[in-house]
């Protein structure tokens, strides 16, 4: 069968194959399809996850939070922790390892908006909807005026992409979704334009990440 052959499937139908241990790719981030680091989301969080989150502080909601290490791991710090994700997988997964999670889109009515004081974006989901300017405008909604972004982002170099991408598994594709890939030098403008402000960059072994704040 070939590439264009494959049945088209909804996002959330082929990324639960992915958590599920199915191999998996990502095609349109790059030239060649790149394969989905589901080992790395599905074990329990590292030295390097925790140098990530102690920027996090109080009540934090992580977006995207696929199957909960990071979720849990900010539980285990003492947070009160929200997990959302779009896929119910994701979301069976993350309260598995006994932390609260919801099959909640980041743009949907969510719990406690404008009281949390941390919102999460790891593993490269401020690329989430494919507009980084207009995600980080939610989320000034979603925050305490007070409250901050962390968020990881891709190298230097990098700038700002927008794609249409998909994910193969197996004799399956998804239906194409917009994605976005920002790098830590390009985050002061998309920061800019959604009305925030970066308080600090941050070096995470071979990851980066930045706390934005709103702009004075």
């Amino acid at each position: 069968m070939s590439i264009d052959s494959l049945p088209e499937l909804s996002f959330s139908e082929v990324f639960s194959r992915a958590l599920r241990g199915h191999p998996c790719s990502v095609v349109g981030i790059g030239a060649e399809p790149l394969p989905l680091p589901v080992a790395d989301w599905t074990r329990d969080a590292d030295d390097v996850d925790h140098s990530l989150l102690r920027h996090c502080i109080g009540a934090t909601l992580d977006v995207g939070c696929g199957p909960g290490r990071l979720t849990a791991r900010l539980a285990e710090l003492g947070h009160v922790v929200l997990g959302i994700d779009v896929v119910r997988e994701a979301v069976l997964q993350t309260r598995g390892r006994g932390v609260a999670a919801l099959v909640r889109d980041i743009f949907d009515r969510l719990p406690g908006e404008g009281r949390w004081q941390s919102a999460l974006l790891a593993d490269g989901n401020v690329g989430i909807g494919g507009d980084p300017v207009a995600l980080l405008r939610r989320l000034r909604e979603v925050l305490d005026p007070r409250g901050r972004i962390v968020v990881e982002l891709a190298g230097p170099g990098v700038g700002v992409e927008s794609v249409w991408a998909a994910l193969e598994c197996g004799d399956a594709r998804s239906r194409p979704f917009r994605w976005s890939v920002v790098g830590i030098d390009a985050i002061h403008e998309v920061a800019a334009r959604a009305g925030l402000a970066v308080v600090g960059t941050h070096a995470h072994g071979e990851r980066w990440s930045a706390v934005l704040e709103e702009a004075a």
